[in-house]
């Protein structure tokens, strides 16, 4: 006859398994003896390795009462459903993994391939990093609420990228964010964004663009995803109001000095 002690070392598990499978009415629990202490016999051991190997299987405990006296047939009727819900959690894991691994990728991450592609652009532009960083975060917005639309926005970005001027706006602002709030450059940016806004409007870009992305208390939710990014952000915003315009990710004529949401 055997100690609890002995009873786990010889089934692999702990004394405190011992006890919880007591506790949960899976193992019989002997009277103690004459001295006090309880012994099991091979039976238990044997018990409490099916037990174990259920529990480990992913077996509920729950249902390893239910296995332990069940026949041939129920039996393997319930391992099979078992291998089942274990292949359906291994696919699960998997997927996780995968989304684990987009972590690790940085720009993949929520990312349509097409804005990956734009980011990639921006860095053999030579824009600093942060902006890129910024544009990614401001992106996995946009992707989320227009995934449909993602080709067209960016292809006009790729396009937007290809004019020097846009290089300089980006070349400018980062400036700003190593040197901090500098009037000059701050009115430079400004006065940039206010002459590519224009002609955006002369092209008819404006109201394209407005027409595309016609949800106004999201383009709100992303402007203020901006201005809470960088007091540079929030400066920029008065400065392009100033000069008739507001906005961010959609840039609007500015109506008495107030935004067009």
């Amino acid at each position: 006859m055997l100690t609890i002690g002995q009873l786990a070392a010889y089934a692999g598990v702990t004394v405190r398994a011992v006890r919880h499978y007591h506790a949960k009415g899976l193992l019989p629990e002997p009277e103690r003896d004459h001295s006090g202490y309880r012994r099991y016999d091979a039976k238990a051991v044997v018990d409490l390795i099916k037990i174990r190997t259920l529990a480990e299987a992913g077996v509920p405990l729950a249902r390893v009462q239910e296995l332990l006296h069940a026949d041939q047939d129920e039996f393997a009727a319930a391992v099979a459903e078992i291998d089942r819900r274990l292949r359906r959690e291994i696919r699960e894991r998997q997927e996780h993994r995968r989304q684990i691994a987009k972590l690790a990728a940085g720009d993949s991450l929520s990312l349509p391939d097409e804005v990956v592609g734009y980011l990639d652009q921006m860095r053999a532009k030579g824009i600093p990093e942060p902006l890129v960083e910024g544009e990614r975060d401001g992106w996995i917005l946009m992707a989320a609420r227009w995934p449909e639309k993602v080709p067209e926005f960016m292809a006009d970005k790729r396009a937007q990228l290809e004019d020097p001027r846009t290089v300089r706006l980006y070349q400018l602002i980062g400036e700003l964010l190593e040197v901090g709030p500098d009037e000059e450059r701050l009115n430079a940016v400004a006065d940039l964004i206010a002459e590519m806004s224009e002609q955006a409007a002369e092209r008819g870009d404006l109201e394209r663009q407005r027409d595309e992305m016609n949800d106004d208390a999201f383009i709100a939710l992303v402007d203020s995803f901006a201005s809470e990014s960088h007091p540079l952000v929030q400066r920029l915003q008065e400065l392009m109001t100033e000069r008739g315009w507001s906005g961010w990710s959609r840039m609007e004529r500015a109506e008495d000095g107030k935004p067009e949401y």
